[in-house]
């Protein structure tokens, strides 16, 4: 296999930080829009999902259990209104949680380009 299991995990975890760019951006444009309510992506659903499907033996008392759960990536709606007109932006938060999601953004790019140059450093000999 050219790729490993950890190249496949950060092209989801970098996809899944591209879905909460655009959602918390579309938060961000909506916030002056009268009767606009807050979306926020639900990742923890998918995780579970995955969780659910892995197929784990025991082979020892004191290891964990998999719990089981649904699957599916959703996007809700955030509780609350914070404005009189009925919006639920609160523009501070969502600027907050758009750095932080930048951050991730760039430290898993930073990752999935070291297994690059691993990769490419493997392919040339160390040249």
């Amino acid at each position: 296999m050219l790729f490993s299991n950890t190249v496949l995990s950060l092209e989801n975890a970098l996809k899944n930080t591209n879905i909460q760019q655009k959602v918390l951006s579309n938060n961000i444009a909506n916030a002056d829009t009268p009767g606009f309510k807050a979306k926020q992506a639900q990742f923890k659903d998918v995780l579970d999902g995955e969780m659910a499907s892995l197929r784990a033996v025991r082979t020892d008392n004191r290891h964990f259990e998999f719990a089981s759960a649904d699957t599916g990536l959703s996007i809700r709606n955030k509780a609350g209104s914070y404005h009189s007109n009925g919006n639920s932006v609160d523009i501070d938060r969502e600027m907050s949680d758009l750095a932080k999601n930048q951050i991730q953004y760039n430290a898993l790019a930073d990752r999935l380009n070291g297994k690059f140059k691993s990769l490419q450093t493997v392919l040339t000999g160390g040249r």
